[in-house]
């Protein structure tokens, strides 16, 4: 079977085609990848600056709630983000969220005196059938790697978070995409970035064509088992929309993810997050909110579209992206390219 990548609709990306196409907006990983460890931590930064002191307008959307985030109440309740948005898996939310508070507390140093506390952010998946997810390997090193790291052009595939992560039984990780859409005569940008690891092979659709089943016939070996998986999927746009606007971005990711053959399985964890990088909300209630006029809904049309193809895209360019890679107790996770092409 030959496999040829697909643009997914009919928008143009952006020139990254990834979610650092909304200026400001940068990614970083660490990657732990030796023997059973094969997991690790990605970042995303919303802007170059210090979130707690400048947040971003934001709003997350639960499809499937089997999963151990953390930091979603608050983001639902306030409506922005205060620290960069951590992925890793699933035994490693705690450690994650811990060095995010301690990274936040160096930079600025009354908070949880003089200033609020902090609502750190960290998704997960379930990487533990590659990685040995009960060594807990990921530590506040890791992160402050990532952190550090994190930049316009960045690895996709078996990196960061998505080391360990399987996707349709094949391997999974971070993917990214992004469109460009004219709204009222202005360009603007919309970016995905997601933490694919779920699916049944059987249920894989690629553009729209079931290629599950064909791949199925020539991996005998894929054992059938419940889905045990989920996906996290970020979007970021430079368009001005409010908290619950974003919201309503968010919901759209459900059909991207729908498009590529998930049900959100009853194991699955299904998560949206979408923020906007069009202005800032600052920390203090005393300095200048400069706020810009939030577009009218009925212009939201293009920006749903967009949602909709670079989630889809983010998902199959984790696909293509990945590498077959080998982990705990043998376990194996062949790429869309191997498994297509037969390779074992």
């Amino acid at each position: 079977m030959t496999l040829v990548l697909p643009h997914i609709g009919r928008l143009p990306a952006g020139p990254l085609n990834a979610i650092s196409d909304v200026a400001g907006v940068t990614v970083g990983h660490a990657t732990l990848a030796q023997g059973a460890i094969q997991t690790g931590v990605t970042v995303i930064r919303p802007h170059g600056g210090d979130p707690f002191r400048d947040k971003v307008p934001a709003a997350a959307v639960v499809f499937n709630g089997f999963g151990k985030s953390i930091g979603l109440v608050q983001v639902q309740e306030l409506g922005v983000l205060e620290t960069p948005i951590a992925l890793t898996n699933t035994m490693s939310v705690g450690s994650v969220a811990t060095a995010q508070v301690i990274s936040a507390i160096q930079a600025n140093p009354e908070i949880g005196r003089s200033e609020p506390t902090l609502n750190p952010l960290v998704f997960e998946c379930n990487d533990g059938y590659l990685n040995d997810i009960q060594a807990m390997a990921v530590s506040a090193e890791h992160y402050r790697q990532a952190l550090a790291g994190a930049a316009p052009e960045f690895g996709q595939g078996a990196v960061g978070a998505g080391r360990g992560m399987s996707c349709f039984d094949l391997k999974g990780g971070i993917g990214s995409a992004s469109r460009q859409i004219s709204v009222g005569g202005m360009p603007y940008c919309v970016g995905a970035l997601v933490l694919a690891n779920f699916g049944k092979l059987a249920a894989l659709t690629l553009a729209g064509q079931h290629i599950g089943n064909g791949l199925r016939r020539l991996r005998k070996t894929v054992p059938e088992a419940p889905e045990m998986g989920s996906i996290i999927m970020i979007i970021a746009t430079d368009a001005p929309l409010d908290a619950r606007q974003l919201g309503r971005l968010a919901t759209r990711c459900g059909i991207g993810l729908g498009r590529t053959g998930s049900i959100y399985g009853h194991g699955s964890g299904d998560l949206a997050l979408a923020f906007s990088t069009a202005q800032t909300v600052p920390h203090r209630s005393d300095s200048a909110l400069r706020q810009s006029a939030c577009l009218h809904d009925n212009l939201l049309d293009p920006l749903f579209e967009a949602v909709v193809d670079s989630t889809e895209q983010a998902i199959v360019n984790a696909l293509f992206a990945a590498e077959s890679v080998s982990g705990r107790d043998g376990h194996r996770r062949l790429s869309l390219r191997d498994a297509a092409t037969g390779q074992s």
